[in-house]
């Protein structure tokens, strides 16, 4: 079910209703029901891969807990992260390894012909994975007691406001929540329908408007040159960002307004001064992930320098690879990382020079779209054609004078809003407007969400992976 349909629009509403009135002892069961059905709205057998995971994950728990002996605590854990990254591995890697060993052996003089898998990735397949992952893990180091209640563990990996595209929640931050009576909060549903339209608004207004912009001349590289190139960088830069970020801001909502509180996935990213800011500050709950469970076990920066850079690189690129069977997002996961390398070692080396804000700004800025242009490209040949044709001297434009106008006046009305919330909490203050003020800036709000709306039904950009 997409948070941009009308399914959802009646859906939530009567989830929540149906909560409350239920009595403490039958919503997480209630509430487990309702995530099934929210995830077989995609495509129903796929819940059993999710069931399979579930049942694998739950007694790897128990038992990593139940013995003392190291060495079969970490086969319990091995067994549970096998069971859930080979089936990562069969759906979502499979045809692009074997593409990769067919290509290999081709130019060694070899005729492999393996079998390609005829098979739809499940929606939201990583991140339902990380979150189950992370779960055994924090019980392996002793950072969370295993759940011995199968429904409520079950809905930690299922909670259906953040099944199909994060936050990728830790246990000890949300598998208590659910064994927790949440009371009727007025307060608190309003604050997570202000924020579930917040997210519409990203999406329905500005990811929507500018997708076909960016289809345009990213689905054909080869027709467009100069400046219709960096535009369209551009404009992808503030799609993927407000569609993703538009979907966190929904689901973190509609947790809110059940009682349930999930983590910030996203800061105002495109305010940052460096590479390694605009990590900190998007995605939060995946960059997390990779700095707890692979960074820092790789050892972080507690290494000498060369092995300390190489710990980041090989960050980067799996996070690349799993964002996608690709060569795309393994380069673009590789750029990132070798930037902040960049970063860290100018910062050692040039100590003395300082850099103006503004100039870092947008550096930062350039270099992050640089790395989306092979993020959104379809294949490598078309990256490498995108780039070529970007330093082109063709001027004419084809997009129109009203889609430039409205592009460019809601970004850059979205980021001033943003800046103006970090720096002087503008949120905060319209809150604490006179009511009719507050009532006339909610209006205007509603009126541009309306008007400009784009009323597709469009599936978010996160849902492949």
């Amino acid at each position: 079910m997409l948070f941009n349909s009308f399914s959802y629009l009646l859906f939530l509403p009567f989830v929540t209703i149906a909560f409350f009135l239920l009595p403490h002892r039958m919503r997480w069961l209630f509430l487990l029901l309702a995530s099934c059905f929210f995830y077989m709205f995609f495509k129903p057998e796929y819940i059993l891969i999710l069931a399979f995971t579930i049942i694998i994950d739950y007694y790897a728990g128990i038992l990593i807990a139940s013995t003392d002996d190291k060495k079969r605590k970490k086969w319990f854990l091995i067994m549970s992260l096998f069971a859930n990254i080979s089936i990562l591995a069969v759906f979502k890697y499979y045809n692009f390894i074997n593409a990769n060993i067919t290509g290999l052996a081709a130019i060694m003089g070899f005729n492999v012909d393996i079998p390609l898998l005829r098979i739809l990735l499940p929606i939201g397949l990583s991140f339902h994975t990380f979150q189950a992952m992370s779960y055994t893990i924090e019980v392996y180091r002793g950072n969370q007691t295993p759940e011995r209640h199968f429904g409520i563990y079950s809905l930690y990996v299922m909670f259906f406001p953040q099944l199909v595209a994060g936050p990728i929640e830790r246990p000890q931050n949300l598998l208590h929540q659910f064994h927790e009576p949440k009371e009727f909060d007025a307060y608190r549903i309003v604050s997570g329908v202000k924020l579930i339209s917040w997210g519409l608004f990203k999406k329905l207004v500005i990811a929507d408007r500018l997708a076909p912009m960016v289809d345009q001349v990213y689905n054909h590289p080869g027709d467009y040159h100069g400046l219709n190139v960096v535009l369209a960088t551009l404009f992808f830069a503030e799609q993927i960002y407000c569609d993703f970020s538009g979907y966190s801001d929904i689901a973190i909502g509609s947790a809110r307004v059940l009682g349930f509180n999930l983590m910030k996935n996203f800061r105002n990213p495109y305010l940052s001064k460096s590479v390694s800011e605009f990590w900190s500050r998007w995605h939060i709950s995946l960059s997390t992930w990779f700095r707890d469970y692979l960074y820092i076990p790789l050892g972080g920066n507690r290494v000498r320098v060369p092995r300390w850079m190489m710990n980041l690189l090989i960050t980067f690129l799996i996070s690349g690879l799993w964002h996608g069977a690709n060569w795309t997002f393994i380069i673009w996961g590789g750029l990132n990382g070798l930037f902040i390398v960049s970063e860290i070692l100018m910062a050692r080396w040039f100590k003395n020079i300082r850099v103006p804000a503004a100039v870092k700004h947008v550096l930062t800025l350039i270099l992050i779209c640089f790395t989306w242009l092979f993020f959104r490209a379809n294949n490598l040949h078309d990256a490498g054609l995108l780039i070529k044709n970007m330093f082109s001297t063709q001027t004419e434009i084809a997009y129109s004078y009203l889609e430039l106008v409205l592009a460019f006046f809601f970004i850059i009305g979205l980021e001033m809003i943003q800046y103006a919330d970090e720096k002087y909490r503008a949120f905060s203050r319209v809150k604490a407007l006179p009511y009719m003020a507050r009532m006339f800036v909610y209006a205007v709000f509603l009126t541009l969400l309306l008007n400009f709306g784009i009323f597709n039904n469009s599936q978010f950009i996160y849902f492949q992976f």
